[in-house]
């Protein structure tokens, strides 16, 4: 089957991420079209919850590739990311070569592309056209050296294996690395790809957003959540919290009103499910003694 052909306008491509669920900014679609154009990667940073890793899930159903992901961690190494080799089947097969060839000849053997063990990075590049999406997410949480290793696959679409050489993408990945930013990511990792800050969507998208994944809920329903998540972020609420509701919070709540039959959001049911909204004790203590405030109707 035919993989649908990337989108041929900013316009197009818009439609095209609505089509599949994503309601993007126009600045966004900007940095997606030119990271598919120019075939570079897109670096996406921003708060948690706004939609980075959802990007890479709906331009992988937008342009009919498979979607790798590559979760990065603190203290990750480079054979969780690239390769490793099947250590078991390599001493099963110099067992049984022993009788029968050099130790020089055997070691060429095991070092054959059906002992590798590819992990994400390899796959993507090994992927046939027309290619995969690759998302190496939350790339801030490994360390440095990872960040350094890598600087050969995000400049060239390449890896160089010791034993098998250098290994070229049979098609350019479209790849996506996002951040947290919970630290400052090396300048090198910048220079070679294209960049998008991520805000929290303004309340009229968030709609949308809430409206396209919960379109069992009320149309009266979708716009007190975005209205009362909108208010959340901004001044004076703002500050009283260690991080707002992402987008996903949103959604998901949504989703548990409409599970508990929620016409009207009054400050019993907010209350009843305010861990949807704040995964911290102090952000949920925080949101009680407002909710007078923020259910007030605008102009009050």
């Amino acid at each position: 089957m035919t993989s649908p052909a990337a989108p041929d306008s900013i316009d197009a491509l818009l439609a095209d991420l609505r089509g599949v669920g994503y309601h993007a900014p126009r600045a966004l679609a900007t940095a997606v079209f030119l990271a598919l154009k120019l075939q570079r990667p897109l670096l996406l940073e921003g708060e948690p919850g706004v939609g980075k890793t959802e990007l890479a899930k709906a331009l992988a159903r937008l342009l009919g590739r498979p979607l790798l992901r590559l979760q990065c961690y603190d203290g990750m190494e480079q054979r969780e990311a690239l390769y490793e080799w099947n250590h078991t089947a390599q001493l099963l097969h110099m067992r049984a070569a022993q009788d029968r060839a050099t130790p020089e000849q055997i070691e060429r053997e095991v070092y054959q592309p059906q002992y590798l063990i590819r992990r994400p990075l390899l796959q993507a590049l090994q992927t046939p056209a027309p290619g995969a999406v690759l998302l190496i997410d939350e790339v801030d949480r490994a360390d440095e050296p990872f960040e350094a290793f890598l600087l050969e696959y995000l400049g060239e679409y390449q890896v160089t294996i010791p034993e098998l050489g250098t290994i070229r993408a049979e098609a350019p990945p479209v790849t996506l690395l996002t951040s947290n930013r919970t630290r400052d990511l090396n300048d090198a990792v910048k220079r070679r790809c294209l960049y998008q800050w991520l805000d929290h969507p303004e309340r009229e998208r968030e709609l949308a957003i809430v409206r396209s994944q919960v379109p069992e809920a009320s149309t009266a329903l979708t716009e007190q959540v975005s209205r009362f998540v909108d208010r959340l972020r901004h001044q004076p609420f703002a500050n009283a919290f260690q991080r707002a509701p992402g987008i996903a919070e949103s959604v998901e709540w949504a989703k548990a009103l409409v599970a508990l039959d929620t016409l009207t959001l009054d400050p019993e049911v907010i209350q009843d499910t305010a861990g949807i909204l704040f995964k911290q004790r102090e952000d949920v203590a925080a949101l009680l003694p407002m909710l007078d405030q923020l259910l007030a109707p605008e102009g009050a």
